[in-house]
C-alpha cells in the first residue's frame, strides 16, 4: 500500500532541487513536470558590464529559489495596435540574463533530448516569460524545455566604435554554453541539443549555428518564421545615431551608459517608429563582427562547412504578413494606394516589375495588399530558406502553417502557430491571436512533430530533394498535416529570374547614393564627376521613383520620419 492510500489527502511533493557549477536550486512540481524559472546564466549587464560581453555570475551559497521568473531584458512595451495580440510580460529587475527550464525527471542520468528556445520580437521585444512558450508540454512528452531572456534593443545589438558588436547574440551563446555545463543536473543530454527560435529568434537561432564558437553546443536547430542573416552594419549605426541625436549625447557605448534605462527606451521606441517589416527602415540587427559572426551566416550555411551535419526544420506561415499589416489598419491603406505600394515593395525588395506582374499572374484575385506582402514574405523568409534547404538537402525539412487565426484578416499570420507548436493553445495569450476553439488536433500535430525532430532528427515527412517537399499544417481550416510537393515553385521562380534586375537596382542605387553626396557636397558639384552615361542616368531616375514611393508608402501609413 503506498503512502497517498493511507492518507485520504495525498502528500505535496517534495520541491525539485538541483545544483548547477554556481550553486543549488529549488524549482516547482507543477501538473507532473518540475520547472526551475529565473536561473542565472550571467551577471546582470548593467553599471560597469553595460554594453559589454556577457560574464558568469557570482556563485551563491544555501539553495536559491527558482519558483519565479527572473527579470525581463529592458523593452519598449507594444503599441496599443499589436497589443491587442501579442503578450509581453515585463518582470523588473537587473538581473536579465536568466533562463527557465522544464523537465520531467531533473536527476542525472535521464540523457533526455533538450530544446533551447529563443524568443523573437524584432530583437527589441519578448521575453521567456511570455504564457505562449510554456515548456510544460515538451517536457510532458519527454524533452528538457530551456527558454532564454537576452539583451535586447540598443543594449543588446546597438553597434558602437567603443564596443564589441552583438553583446544579444553573445548572450544566447552563454545560455549555451551554459546548458552544455548544467543540462545533465535537469535531466538532460547536452550532445542532444536541439535550438529552436521564431522570427528574431530564427536568426539568432542561424547566426549561432553558422557560428565558429558555437560548434559542439547543438546537435540540431529549428528556425521558424526568420533566415540567417546579418544586418548591414550601417543601417544599426543609423539607428544608434539618431538616438544618440535625440539624446543629445556621443554616438558611443561610453555615453549611451551613463543614459537612464527609460530614457534610452523612450528615445530607442520613437526612433524605431521608422521600422517595419513591411517598409524597411533602420533597424537593431545582428551583424559581421569578425568573431563570434566572422561572415554571413547564410553565406556561411550555404557555402562554408558550418555545421554541415545538423539536421534542420525550417519553414513559415502562408499569411506571414497580416501581422505586419492588419494592426493599426495598414492593410487597407496598402490596398488603397495600389501602384505607390506595389512601388514602395519593389523598392523594399529589391526587384523589377516582372516579379510583382509574375504575382498578378499567378493570384489573379488577389488585392494589392497580399501581393505587397506576399512578395516581402517570399523576398525575407521563404527564397533565404528555401535556399539554405537546397544547400543541404536530405537533412533540412521544411513545413508551411497555413490554418487561419479565428479572428477577423489575420490568417495564418506571423507568430500564430507558436501555440500549436508549444501545445499551450488553452493560455489566454494564446486566444489574444488565434481566437478561441482552435483545433485540438492540429496541435497534437505540429508538437508532435517538433518532439520528433528533437528527439531523432526527423519529423515525420521527407527531407527537403528535388521534390520541393513541405509539410502544411491545417489547410483550409482544418485539422491535419500533408505533404505538398513544390507548392511555391513557381513563385520562387520569378525571383531566381529576377536576379539580375536586384543586380541592376543594387548598382542603380549605390550610384543615387553617391550622386545624391556629391550634390550635396557645398564645395563640388555633380558635374565634376562626369557625364553619366543615359542608361545610369534612366537607373538613377527610376531609383529615385522607389525611393519616392516608399516615403509617400510610409506617410500613408502614418509613419513620421524623424
Amino acid at each position: 500500500m503506498t503512502a497517498d492510500q493511507t492518507n485520504p489527502v495525498a502528500r505535496p511533493q517534495a520541491d525539485p532541487v538541483v545544483r548547477t557549477p554556481h550553486g543549488a536550486l529549488r524549482g516547482r512540481h507543477e501538473r507532473g513536470v518540475a520547472v526551475f524559472r529565473g536561473i542565472p546564466y550571467a551577471a546582470p549587464p548593467f553599471g560597469p558590464r553595460r554594453f559589454r560581453p556577457p560574464v558568469p555570475p557570482e556563485p551563491w551559497d544555501g539553495v536559491r529559489d527558482a519558483g519565479s521568473f527572473g527579470p525581463t531584458a529592458p523593452k519598449p512595451p507594444y503599441s496599443e495596435a499589436f497589443g491587442k495580440y501579442l503578450a509581453d510580460p515585463d518582470v523588473p529587475g537587473d538581473d536579465c540574463l536568466n533562463l527557465n527550464v522544464w523537465t520531467p525527471e531533473p536527476s542525472r542520468g535521464a540523457r533526455l533530448p533538450v530544446l533551447v528556445w529563443f524568443h523573437g520580437g524584432a530583437l527589441t521585444r519578448g521575453s521567456s516569460a511570455v504564457p505562449v512558450y510554456d515548456g510544460h508540454a515538451f517536457a510532458r512528452d519527454g524533452v528538457v524545455c530551456v527558454s532564454v531572456n537576452y539583451r535586447l534593443g540598443v543594449e543588446g545589438y546597438g553597434l558602437f566604435p567603443d564596443a564589441p558588436a552583438n553583446p544579444g547574440l553573445r548572450d544566447q551563446l552563454a545560455a549555451l554554453e551554459w546548458v552544455h555545463r548544467s543540462i545533465e543536473a535537469f535531466g538532460g543530454d547536452p550532445a542532444r541539443v536541439t535550438l529552436a527560435g521564431q522570427s528574431a529568434g530564427a536568426i539568432s537561432v542561424g547566426a549561432l549555428v553558422a557560428a565558429p564558437r558555437a560548434q559542439g553546443l547543438f546537435r540540431r536547430a529549428v528556425l521558424q518564421s526568420g533566415p540567417p542573416e546579418a544586418s548591414d552594419r550601417d543601417k544599426v549605426r543609423r539607428m544608434v545615431r539618431r538616438m544618440a541625436a535625440r539624446l543629445k549625447v556621443p554616438a558611443t557605448a561610453e555615453a549611451f551608459a551613463a543614459v537612464d534605462r527609460d530614457v534610452l527606451l523612450r528615445a530607442q521606441a520613437e526612433v524605431g517608429r521608422l521600422s517595419s517589416p513591411v517598409l524597411g527602415g533602420p533597424a537593431f540587427g545582428i551583424v559581421v563582427d569578425g568573431d563570434l559572426v566572422p561572415r554571413d551566416p547564410l553565406e556561411a550555411l550555404v557555402e562554408g562547412d558550418a555545421a554541415r551535419g545538423a539536421e534542420l526544420l525550417v519553414g513559415w506561415t502562408r499569411d506571414e504578413y497580416r501581422l505586419w499589416l492588419v494592426p493599426g489598419g495598414l492593410l487597407e491603406r496598402v490596398d488603397r494606394l495600389g501602384p505607390v505600394a506595389l512601388a514602395g515593395a519593389m523598392a523594399r525588395c529589391r526587384c523589377g516589375h516582372e516579379v510583382p506582374r509574375g504575382y498578378r499572374a499567378l493570384h489573379p484575385g488577389a488585392g494589392t495588399a497580399e501581393i505587397v506582402g506576399q512578395m516581402v514574405t517570399d523576398h525575407l523568409l521563404r527564397v533565404p530558406l528555401r535556399r539554405l534547404a537546397e544547400a543541404r538537402p536530405g537533412s533540412t525539412y521544411v513545413y508551411e502553417f497555413a490554418w487561419p487565426s479565428r479572428l477577423p484578416d489575420l490568417g495564418a499570420c506571423h507568430s500564430l502557430e507558436l501555440g500549436f507548436v508549444f501545445d499551450s493553445g488553452d493560455a489566454p495569450e494564446s486566444e489574444k491571436l488565434a481566437g478561441e476553439g482552435a483545433p485540438r488536433e492540429l496541435a497534437d500535430a505540429m508538437h508532435g512533430a517538433w518532439v520528433r525532430f528533437v528527439e531523432t532528427g526527423d519529423p515525420g515527412w521527407e527531407g527537403w530533394d528535388e521534390r520541393h517537399p513541405v509539410r502544411v499544417f491545417g489547410d483550409g481550416g482544418g485539422s491535419d498535416a500533408r505533404t505538398a510537393y513544390g507548392p511555391r515553385d513557381a513563385e520562387m521562380e520569378l525571383w531566381e529570374t529576377s536576379v539580375e534586375t536586384t543586380a541592376a537596382a543594387a548598382r542603380a542605387a549605390a550610384a543615387a547614393t553617391i550622386t545624391s553626396e556629391l550634390a550635396a557636397d557645398g564645395e563640388r558639384s555633380a558635374s565634376a564627376a562626369g557625364p553619366l552615361p543615359a542608361l545610369l542616368t534612366a537607373r538613377l531616375a527610376r531609383g529615385a521613383e522607389l525611393r519616392s514611393a516608399v516615403r509617400r508608402l510610409r506617410r500613408a501609413a502614418g509613419v513620421r520620419r524623424h
